[in-house]
């Protein structure tokens, strides 16, 4: 049974194809909205709506209508994740929630060549909250607590994470810089161990700028991302374009990963409604990750 688990470890690390380390849990490093997928998950230094419950609660701060975003993200080797967001205020405070449902299916029991043994599927869960708001003009602060679930095979573990961020709009328009560090926490033991959350931090800037008299529109950013248990930094850079307030064109790279760096998508937005798409292309023959939200503002 240890080598089953062994096993089901190393192929989850392949699967999800991020860095290399000993933390778990790798659905955690998966993004929050197709936006911010497209954009290189630039997401702390980016995320300006209900997503910014997953990158940098801070971003919250400015969140002043209700909001409610669905995503199905499509990812590599059968990995499938639904996602729900939603924001609000209560006692003039803002807050949200998040959930995310991930699975990957038909993982294989082997204990001798051929066939194998079994199948079954592994299951991750995360359900969070969330504020954020100003301690001062122009810097804001926030946190979230996350309730998380793993299932594999017969095992299951659960754990508390915590994420805190902050953001501090600069003197110069549309110029933001942002920090946020996450998934502090533990797990109880799967099995014979506890796994390991995917501790990381974040730091990036983010400048917006219209160009007058025309109806274009243009958002940069960049960050550094670092995992606190390995030696992996990698450099995340976003960049959209944006026509009427309606049509936007996306693209992003994310340096340091071994399967995978350029991503892109487009965006549609109608009043209070968008609709947004991801592609995240993989190397090493490792497929294609799709992602598709829909976010509903009101």
């Amino acid at each position: 049974m240890y080598k089953i688990v062994f096993l089901i470890l190393i192929s989850l690390t392949t699967i999800f194809a991020q860095s290399a380390g000993s933390s778990g849990l790798s659905f955690l490093k998966m993004g929050f909205g197709a936006r911010n997928i497209a954009l290189g998950d630039a997401g702390a230094a980016l995320s300006n709506d209900v997503t910014a419950l997953y990158y940098n609660p801070a971003g919250l701060a400015d969140s002043y209508n209700g909001e409610v975003l669905l995503m199905h993200n499509e990812w590599i080797q059968d990995v499938r994740s639904e996602l729900l967001g939603a924001s609000f205020k209560l006692f003039n405070i803002p807050f949200a929630v998040g959930f995310n449902v991930t699975t990957v299916k038909d993982i294989e029991v082997r204990t001798k060549p051929g066939e194998p043994d079994s199948k079954f599927n592994a299951n991750y869960f995360f359900g969070s909250l969330s504020t954020g708001f100003y301690i001062i003009e122009n810097i804001s602060v926030g946190a979230s607590v996350k309730y998380l679930y793993e299932g594999l095979f017969s095992d299951e573990a659960t754990g508390i994470g915590f994420d805190f961020g902050a953001k501090y709009s600069t003197p110069v328009n549309g110029l933001s810089v942002s920090a946020s560090i996450k998934n502090l926490g533990s797990m109880s033991i799967l099995k014979n161990e506890e796994s390991k959350l995917p501790s990381e931090m974040r730091i990036g800037t983010a400048y917006s700028f219209e160009i007058p008299d025309s109806k274009f529109s243009f958002i940069a950013a960049g960050e550094l991302q670092k995992y606190l248990q390995t030696e992996d930094i990698h450099l995340n850079f976003g960049g959209e374009i944006l026509f009427n307030k309606m049509f936007a064109l996306r693209a992003g790279y994310q340096s340091g990963y071994i399967s995978k760096n350029l991503t892109g998508g487009v965006g549609l937005n109608w009043g209070g409604l968008s609709f947004d798409y991801a592609v995240s292309p993989f190397s090493l023959q490792l497929g294609t990750g799709h992602s598709m939200s829909v976010n509903f503002r009101f």
